[in-house]
């Protein structure tokens, strides 16, 4: 198959079409059928993915609650909509979704670092997406403004959870708790030469 740029598409695209692309380094996401290239993380973006999932993982293995798994990973919500977030939490109850190349439903909790570049997708476009497919509970982590934004999924729509003193809670995983400064923190020990 011919690789199609995202100002082609003929007809919207399918995970068929993701998984025939030659590898060119880049990652790629389908959303309603468009093709849409991520942006590569930055320093902020990695040190915050790691700071949540590390914690979150030990936390799911801990309670014995699912598992935890960061992209790239592609997660199939249709054929029309292959995603990548970057932290996944599928819940004991959905652990046959997880497949050899790919999850393939909807996970129980999806997580999305925001880039200037992808912030009005992962904020309107991907929040509207994920509340329609059913994930549980969505998470904004914002290395810019340093702020995390926890959304559960009530009647079909997302609903802010109040960050309180500080600290971002899961709903959906009660007990689950992040230090929003400590995920954007930088170690006094890494600025030492």
């Amino acid at each position: 198959m011919v690789a199609i740029a995202p100002t082609q598409t003929l007809r919207p695209l399918t995970y068929d079409d993701l998984a025939a692309m030659p590898d060119d380094g880049k990652r790629y996401e389908i959303i309603n059928g468009e093709l849409s290239e991520l942006t590569g993380p930055t320093p902020k973006h990695q040190r915050a993915s790691s700071r949540i999932y590390k914690p979150l993982d030990r936390f799911a293995e801990e309670n014995q609650l699912g598992e935890v798994f960061y992209a790239p990973l592609d997660v199939f919500l249709s054929p029309h909509n292959i995603v990548q977030p970057d932290i996944i939490f599928v819940g004991r109850d959905r652990l046959s979704i997880v497949g050899d190349q790919k999850i393939d439903g909807v996970p129980t909790v999806l997580m999305e670092i925001l880039s200037p570049s992808n912030r009005m997708r992962d904020v309107i476009i991907k929040a509207a997406m994920y509340a329609t497919f059913g994930v549980q509970e969505y998470w904004l982590v914002d290395p810019e403004r340093e702020t995390i934004v926890v959304q559960a999924l009530q009647d079909g729509v997302f609903v802010s959870i109040p960050v309180e003193n500080g600290i971002a809670r899961s709903l959906v995983l009660p007990g689950f708790a992040i230090d929003v400064a400590d995920v954007f923190a930088t170690r006094e020990w890494s600025r030492q030469s």
